[in-house]
């Protein structure tokens, strides 16, 4: 029975169906994020030997006077701001669009979604051309001769661009998925009513399309603080001119896999660590507060 009471033995056989995956869990994330808190406070340590000299905070210390971090920082941050808000903005205007078109939904939801399970490498080729000082698209557009891969006011917002349009297509289907699940009685209320189209939207669909707001903001700022495989492939294998758009992780990947300075980098992951969890909970608080929550009510 569903609601029966769990016993020992009920608790144990779930356990069994459950250990091959707690097992892959424990492996490859608990562990690895245990070693890493402790590789932090590393201030003697070689890597090959697994010896470890002494306990301390000299890695945070160093983190705090090393220019390169808080350029990283400002850049994560900087980069974060400018494509989490686009991202959820752009995704919800096109969703409400192709809900409009439902013969048409099918083709364009493959459209947009193609960019998001697409090779990074092959998306940073196309984007490489069209970023292109003398033949590129965008500057025959814009009817500009900007640089934008290789001029260090440009270069991440070059990146923003790149990471707005290949994550987009994701946030559409999500937001897709929850447009369809609303209940229309709301809007047939709405609509006797008299509401206009904009009060249709921000008094009723976009309450009650919150709890996917909430999943796709926390979703994307998670994913862009971690973005690296765009920084490495559309400026092939630097930090882009001038360290332009070094992020945390690139950082990380910095003293991990080049300098070999281990204890720094599982330093500056713990405090990349510690920035996404302030920042997805404060996401989520203040959802829970200032939105609305399933059917209308306040958080």
């Amino acid at each position: 029975m569903l609601n029966a009471k769990p016993t020992l033995k009920s608790t144990l056989i779930a356990l069994l169906y459950l250990a091959p995956l707690l097992l892959i869990v424990g492996v490859f994330t608990l562990w690895p994020l245990i070693t890493t808190f402790l590789m932090s406070g590393y201030t003697h340590y070689n890597y090959f030997t697994n010896h470890v000299g002494g306990l301390g905070m000299v890695n945070f210390q160093f983190l705090w006077h090393d220019p390169d971090f808080h350029l990283a920082l400002r850049n994560t941050l900087f980069f974060v701001i400018g494509v989490v808000p686009a991202t959820v903005f752009l995704a919800l205007g096109a969703a409400l669009l192709l809900n409009r078109l439902p013969q048409l939904a099918t083709f364009f939801r493959t459209v947009y979604f193609l960019p998001f399970v697409t090779s990074t490498v092959a998306i940073s080729l196309v984007w490489n051309w069209l970023f292109h000082r003398d033949n590129g698209l965008l500057n025959a557009l814009l009817r500009t001769h900007v640089d934008w891969l290789n001029d260090p006011h440009y270069a991440l917002g070059a990146l923003i661009i790149v990471c707005i349009w290949q994550n987009l297509g994701f946030n559409i289907i999500l937001f897709l998925a929850g447009l369809n699940h609303l209940d229309p009685r709301y809007q047939a209320a709405a609509n006797l009513d008299g509401a206009s189209t904009w009060q249709r939207l921000t008094n009723v669909t976009w309450p009650l399309l919150t709890p996917m707001t909430v999943l796709i903001t926390v979703n994307a700022i998670i994913t862009n603080f971690k973005v690296f495989n765009q920084i490495y492939a559309l400026f092939h294998g630097t930090a882009g001119p001038a360290n332009a758009d070094i992020t945390l992780m690139y950082y990380l990947y910095q003293k991990f896999y080049v300098e070999n300075q281990y204890p720094v980098a599982a330093a500056c992951g713990v405090v990349l660590f510690g920035l996404i969890l302030l920042i997805t909970g404060l996401a989520a608080l203040y959802f829970h507060r200032h939105a609305w929550w399933r059917g209308g009510q306040r958080g």
